[in-house]
């Protein structure tokens, strides 16, 4: 049975030296400096496929183990998978036992129900702003007399390219312009 540590910071800047201390104990330390944040974590996907049946996994918080709930129980369903267990030292969790399991579980569907709710709010914000005319995304970049311009010139032959270099559009910008209805103009 191996101890193997796992500790990360988010940037450069920051130091590992406190989770370093705390996992002193462990036989082998994987260690990274990376946000979590983009999803990519060499040093955790070398950690995951290091550990063995019977090792135990040591972590400091739940939060440098994982980016989110539904990470977590990725990486809990593997461990589980390879028969590891979990150990985090702040949150006093232990999976070898009944009790570790039970509780691991529970702070798990605590955070995802954090997540969901948070996410509502959001979302009711997001309905309440429409309706008071709040409107979203990036504002137009031309004006209503630009797009009608826009439109005439491409009807007399103007080339796609020469209207991005003249409006700074993309490709995409332009077709969306000139697709979109006149109707829209006028609001």
């Amino acid at each position: 049975m191996t101890l193997v540590g796992y500790a990360r910071v988010s940037s450069v800047g920051q130091s590992l030296h406190v989770q370093l201390s705390k996992l002193k104990h462990c036989d082998k330390i994987f260690m990274e400096k990376r946000s979590g944040a983009n999803g990519r974590r060499p040093r955790l996907t070398d950690c995951l496929e290091y550990v063995r049946e019977g090792d135990t996994l040591v972590v400091t918080r739940l939060d440098r183990l994982a980016r989110s709930t539904l990470h977590l129980c990725q990486i809990a369903d593997e461990l589980q998978r390879k028969q590891v267990n979990l150990e985090v030292l702040d949150q006093n969790i232990d999976t070898s036992d009944a009790t570790g399991r039970l509780l691991f579980n529970m702070l798990s569907a605590i955070a995802q129900f954090e997540t969901e709710i948070r996410a509502e709010r959001q979302m009711d914000g997001i309905q309440k702003a429409k309706e008071r005319g709040v409107r979203f995304g990036r504002k137009k970049k031309l004006t209503p007399e630009q797009i009608i311009q826009l439109k005439h010139r491409r009807k007399q032959g103007t080339l796609i390219k020469t209207l991005m270099q003249d409006y700074g559009l993309s490709k995409v910008s332009v077709y969306r312009y000139l697709k979109e209805n006149d109707s829209l103009l006028s609001e």
